[in-house]
């Protein structure tokens, strides 16, 4: 009989499914036992975190014609994929809406300046999970 898989990540203490650079990275795994006895691995909700006061948390930014999330996030992170940032630190249910008029104020997060999803953040709409 062929043993079900498992994950490697399993046998290591601490480690988590997803990367460091992830939006999930810091949300809790948490282990769901089936009637039968069945163990099911998920990701806990993610909290967004509460949209700041401070001014120097972020910097303002003009969308231009053509902008999209993922080419802020290259252009102010080096990394398209970090386009979940953005859309954390404006208040929108659709991270198409960041971009979708030109000549719109965005605010994009300067490192170490917004927090990550947590405890006490608030909790993701649609699309912003």
């Amino acid at each position: 009989m062929i043993e079900p898989y498992e994950s490697a990540l399993d046998a290591v203490p601490g480690s988590h499914p997803y990367p460091r650079s992830s939006r999930y990275h810091d949300a809790e795994i948490a282990v769901h036992r089936a009637a039968d006895g069945t163990e099911v691995r998920y990701t806990r909700r993610r909290l967004l975190p509460p949209l700041g006061d401070d001014p120097d948390d972020t910097a303002p930014h003009t969308v231009n014609s053509g902008e999209r999330p993922d080419h802020l996030a290259q252009r102010y992170f080096g990394d398209p994929a970090q386009w979940w940032r953005i859309a954390d630190a404006n208040p929108v249910l659709d991270p198409r809406e960041l971009t979708a008029e030109p000549g719109t104020e965005i605010e994009i997060p300067v490192p170490g300046g917004f927090g990550t999803g947590g405890p006490g953040g608030r909790a993701g709409g649609a699309g912003r999970v």
